[in-house]
């Protein structure tokens, strides 16, 4: 059974730094692209950040690029997001996903095979 974890969430002050962690277990972890998601309430999710199987290519969404790295280590079955220069509307609940390819194709959510539980990320001004 497949299962994501993710870690590392919590409450920080504008223009602080998180480290976000998702553990994958249950499947060949190195074979998929993993990508972060986050959603506010009301709101749909939206792309973050993907990378691929091997760790060599990377997609950034606008709104966080130069702030954010996403990073992966496949012989912990981990990925990262370290998250810098956070500001208040980076809040949201965070997840990780795994992707259907090795290769970055999709950010959309629907091309996501599987989801961690989310953690939170609360940026107060």
């Amino acid at each position: 059974q497949v299962h994501l974890v993710e870690s590392g969430g919590g409450s920080v002050q504008a223009g602080g730094s998180v480290r976000l962690s998702c553990a994958a277990s249950g499947y060949t972890y190195s074979r998929n692209y993993m990508g972060w998601f986050r959603q506010v309430p009301g709101k749909e999710r939206e792309g973050v950040a993907a990378v691929s199987g091997g760790g060599s290519d990377t997609y950034y969404a606008d709104f966080v690029k130069g702030r954010f790295t996403i990073s992966r280590d496949n012989a912990k079955n981990t990925v990262y997001l370290q998250m810098n220069s956070l500001k208040p509307e980076d809040t949201a609940m965070y997840f990780c996903a795994a992707g259907r390819t090795y290769a970055i194709t999709s950010m959309s959510p629907l091309d996501f095979n599987y989801w961690g539980q989310g953690t939170q990320v609360t940026v107060s001004s």
